[in-house]
């Protein structure tokens, strides 16, 4: 069988890519450098990806970039970064035989496939981990940061960032970051797609820049005594990638209600349509007020505040003391002090309900509390938020708000034409009607990305049988949502103080899959198990 695909293309453009990844390993070696740490798993790191890349880019000096080659070369990119990501952190648990001794032996990314998975979180900004002990004395400063960097180099994409400043992908840019950046499409900004690509990134690094400035002003200001500066560079790396990685144990909450306040809007940002923003700084603010999308994403935002907000004021938010069991993530004192803390006092109640809607919608993954001592109802809500995804054209994941709007919009169409039968309705996304094969590609996304999570529920839940680990269905079912929908936390062990590495390797293999196929939008990945995409 003669391949259509040019794979030599494909594979030399992802040598390209990975040979730049070098770039970025300069802050983690800053990092360690200042505090004293080890640069070698770093070195190691930099050499092995330059040697890696530099042979791959070498299997077609001149790659002719086409649509097909384009999804092969942005699923493979993603893997590749993602196993390059592990080598930091299985040098720093292994150590180099006769060179390096290890510094961190009792990690729990000493396991390959939990650091495989830690990476693959990292770059596809899920913000799930498997880090058993969050701290400086196990893991170190450098790794830790590097962690965090993961996340914000997956954020905007890897791939668009290479569109940015490599002149060889400038051709075929547009098809990859249209395989590549969340949401159905990419607006072109500007006639030169490249051009598009960096002011995307332009505008995502200023906005990381602002955060961090602001969170260690709070900390200068004496608002927020745990942000120091290594704090502030972590967490803006990881809130406008909607990542949600810390390297607190506590994520969020571990600091103060002004520096929760200021992540707040960075988290509306995250998940705004870039392309949107770019048009309200450049052209006309009044652009944020005639977007329907932008509309309906604060429309939600405010209900489900509203509801959550609700339940936590009123006292009916948190689970009762006397029903905490044995082998929660919390105890009944955590319950008692929360609701001491929020029931009939509105600031915090609002806060924390603003908080963590829109970390989960958004799918950043932060935690100001451990929501698994909430109730029923409010962990239910947050379940259904995992599903809504922020704006398409943001760094969210999940399935998108305007999938939905879309979604409703022709449902609504079709009980309008069962009545008047005669009628032509086409569904309107503001001004614009939309193609018809459009509508389609959209049911057609929504259909199998719930397929894929009902099969991934089923198979993690049979795995956990096989390896006799005790989990709950809400457990199974947040695994799922979670990993696919690049959320981050789940429930119960998996929750926002917990983590994924009691589940085995087989699942979180598994779990691997399901991040970078939702990083990606299910279709690039899936495309490429076909055959009429390999055959000629």
């Amino acid at each position: 069988m003669h391949l259509r695909v040019d794979y030599r293309a494909s594979l030399s453009l992802v040598g390209t890519v990975l040979k730049y990844l070098v770039v970025p390993l300069a802050l983690p070696v800053a990092v360690a450098l200042y505090y004293g740490e080890s640069v070698v798993p770093f070195l190691v790191t930099m050499l092995v990806t330059a040697a890696v890349g530099t042979w791959l880019e070498r299997l077609d000096p001149e790659p002719d970039l086409r649509a097909r080659e384009g999804f092969l070369m942005v699923g493979v990119t993603w893997l590749a970064v993602a196993l390059v990501g592990t080598i930091p952190y299985l040098v720093e648990a292994h150590g180099i035989p006769f060179l390096f001794e290890p510094l961190s032996p009792a990690s729990t990314l000493a396991n390959p496939v939990n650091a495989l998975f830690e990476s693959m979180s990292g770059f596809s900004t899920t913000g799930s981990t498997v880090l058993g002990d969050i701290s400086f004395e196990t893991h170190g400063r450098a790794i830790m940061m590097w962690r965090q960097l993961t996340q914000w180099l997956g954020g905007m994409g890897i791939v668009v960032l290479a569109v940015a400043i490599l002149p060889q992908l400038s051709a075929g840019g547009a098809q990859l970051m249209d395989a590549e950046a969340p949401g159905p499409s990419i607006e072109k900004l500007t006639p030169r797609i490249a051009q598009t690509a960096r002011l995307l990134w332009a505008a995502y690094l200023g906005f990381t820049v602002l955060e961090i400035l602001l969170l260690y002003g709070l900390h200068r200001g004496g608002m927020a005594p745990q942000m120091d500066f290594y704090n502030a560079v972590a967490h803006g790396l990881t809130t406008m990638p909607t990542g949600g990685f810390s390297p607190e144990a506590r994520s969020i909450e571990a600091f103060s209600a002004a520096a929760q306040w200021v992540v707040i809007p960075f988290m509306v940002v995250a998940g705004t349509n870039f392309a949107l923003i770019w048009h309200a700084l450049a052209d006309d603010p009044r652009t944020f007020l005639e977007d329907t999308e932008f509309h309906t994403y604060l429309g939600i935002v405010a209900v489900l505040t509203a509801i959550l907000a609700g339940l936590l004021f009123s006292g009916n938010g948190f689970v009762a003391p006397d029903a905490v069991t044995a082998g929660q993530t919390y105890d009944a004192a955590y319950v008692v002090d929360a609701a001491a803390d929020h029931v009939g006092d509105a600031e915090p109640s609002i806060r924390a309900a603003l908080f963590q809607v829109l970390a989960i919608v958004t799918t950043t993954g932060y935690a100001s509390l451990d929501f698994n001592a909430w109730s029923a109802p409010a962990k239910y809500l947050l379940l259904f938020a995992m599903f809504i995804g922020g704006s398409a054209g943001s760094t969210g994941g999940g399935i998108k708000i305007v999938r939905w709007y879309v979604i409703l919009k022709s449902l609504r169409r079709e009980l309008f034409t069962t009545a008047h039968p005669e009628a032509v309705r086409p569904v309107r996304l503001g001004d614009r009607a939309l193609d018809e094969r459009a509508v389609r590609g959209i049911y057609a996304f929504t259909l199998l990305y719930f397929v894929i999570f009902a099969v991934a529920t089923i198979l993690l839940g049979l795995d956990a049988v096989r390896v006799g680990l005790d989990v709950t269905v809400l457990e199974l079912v947040s695994a799922s949502a979670t990993t696919i929908g690049n959320v981050g936390p789940g429930f119960g062990f998996l929750g926002p103080m917990g983590g994924f590495v009691e589940f085995s390797n087989a699942s979180k293999l598994l779990m691997v899959v399901l991040m970078w196929i939702g990083r990606l939008e299910i279709l690039p990945v899936l495309v490429l198990l076909t055959p009429e995409y390999w055959k000629r």
